[in-house]
């Protein structure tokens, strides 16, 4: 068993990097990479590029501070900088196996605060449906104000929403849902029947705990501040990157925001740090707003690389850090100690 969860996430791994070196490959073949260093060395201006520096790490650390919130109401009090620290590290981690930095951070507050690990999964699941909340508000504010310009993104990359859903009769959707009862249904008898439903039970339970976490938050204005702050520092890490470039300084807020959004999208597609179709998009959208497509090519590239570069000096900085932190002890073993 345990060698076919190794194969398969040799198999996952595998897939994943080639899927995003394909892109890559596709985008810069014939690409003059001796420009690109040319750009690097003298070409765009750093310090704006070190000014974005401190909001990517802040956007980490707000998430740190969010979870530890979420986790106290489930009798759960993990350390702020074990909180954090173990943020740094699951993105880090999740470049090399993209998704697996969320069971990570939980693995690493299970291991260091004896923080149960459904629970915090649960509170982690919590946090994604918050966050992708926040995106669709983004979206939506976004769509209205750049429409055309969607428009135009969606014409040149061939995607057509409304010949996807007309592709679909009544009679499809039907099927659909029917199949989709269906397989709910069939997994919910087959999980009676076999051995460890107690277990998956059990497992079940400390997400939904987790989840229904954020009804509890003692602070609510402080947890609210903790999810735009999240995202704003998001925006500012990537924002500021503009003004490195002089195709891209002119642009203005629109463009960044429309570019953002497109590009958080675009990472929902599993390749470490969404390399390949984060490029892809984001070039597009500025290609539309008037970049030359030589000079996007360079800004994705680069801005993508350094950020990137960025997720690892941290997460290193994250696993010391926690090599250097004493492991809590739980209340139950210093209780037998004392007896």
């Amino acid at each position: 068993m345990k060698k076919r969860n190794t194969i398969n996430n040799i198999v996952k791994v595998a897939l994943s990097l080639m899927l995003g070196g394909a892109i890559l490959y596709w985008m810069y073949r014939g690409f003059d990479f001796q420009g690109m260093k040319q750009v690097l060395l003298h070409g765009m201006d750093w310090t704006w590029m070190l000014l974005s520096f401190p909001f990517g790490i802040l956007a980490q650390a707000f998430r740190g501070w969010r979870w530890q919130q979420t986790l106290e109401p489930v009798g759960e009090k993990p350390r702020a900088s074990v909180s954090v620290n173990s943020v740094f590290v699951s993105y880090a981690v999740s470049l090399l196996i993209p998704r697996v930095g969320e069971f990570a951070r939980c693995g690493i507050l299970r291991r260091w605060d004896g923080v149960s690990f459904p629970k915090a999964l649960g509170t982690v699941v919590t946090e994604r449906a918050i966050d992708s909340l926040l995106v669709l508000v983004m979206i939506f504010v976004t769509l209205l104000s750049q429409f055309r310009v969607f428009q135009s993104f969606f014409r040149r990359t061939g995607t057509r929403v409304d010949e996807l859903l007309a592709s679909f009769s009544s009679t499809g959707w039907l099927v659909t849902m029917i199949c989709g009862v269906a397989v709910v249904i069939l997994l919910w008898v087959l999980l009676r029947k076999m051995s460890i439903y107690n277990k998956v039970k059990e497992l079940f339970h400390g997400l939904w705990q987790g989840v229904m976490s954020v009804r509890y938050v003692k602070n609510v204005p402080l947890f609210i501040f903790y999810s735009v702050a999240i995202w704003a520092c998001y925006f500012l890490h990537y924002y500021l990157t503009f003004f490195c470039f002089g195709a891209t300084r002119h642009l203005g807020f629109a463009c960044a925001m429309v570019t953002f959004i497109v590009g958080s999208i675009a990472v929902i597609v599993p390749t470490p740090n969404g390399a390949g179709p984060w490029h892809f998009a984001v070039k597009t959208m500025l290609i539309l707003y008037g970049v030359a497509s030589t000079a996007a090519l360079n800004f994705v590239l680069i801005v993508h690389s350094i950020q990137t570069l960025l997720v690892v000096v941290i997460g290193i900085y994250g696993w010391m850090a926690l090599s250097f932190t004493k492991k809590k002890t739980s209340n139950k073993q210093e209780t037998i100690i004392s007896e």
